[in-house]
């Protein structure tokens, strides 16, 4: 957080969860950034980043894991988004964008951080 306030940045995460469940985590980890509620995933879905559960997963999710999306979501679709990262200018425009559909491959924050501050430095 301190490398996105230095470059005159702020933090936002987009999640399906409804948002008492959200208000529960950012206070519980102490999270420094809000999250919004996207629910049904309307906005991962615009950005061409939502994806419904395999049953093989769903089982997984439900009986080894025990969550219950249905209720932290608030719907019964098993979506999720595809995580994404995304730098957008004050105009809007997106500056960087990274996402993809193996959730295993996730840039460092360190990458995200480095493309913020060249953005930021004209680069």
């Amino acid at each position: 957080m301190p490398g996105i306030r230095e470059a005159g940045a702020s933090l936002v995460a987009v999640s399906p969860q409804r948002s008492e469940f959200l208000r529960t985590m950012i206070e519980k980890n102490k999270l420094g950034f809000d999250i919004l509620s996207d629910a049904g995933n309307a906005v991962a879905a615009q950005f061409g980043l939502k994806f419904t559960v395999s049953d093989a997963v769903k089982k997984v999710y439900r009986e080894s894991f025990k969550i219950d999306m249905e209720r932290f979501n608030g719907d019964a679709s098993w979506t999720l988004p595809m995580p994404a990262r995304f730098i957008i200018g004050r105009g809007g425009t997106i500056r960087y964008a990274q996402a993809d559909p193996d959730y295993t491959r996730r840039p460092e924050p360190g990458e995200t951080l480095a493309a913020l501050k060249a953005l930021s430095s004209g680069g």
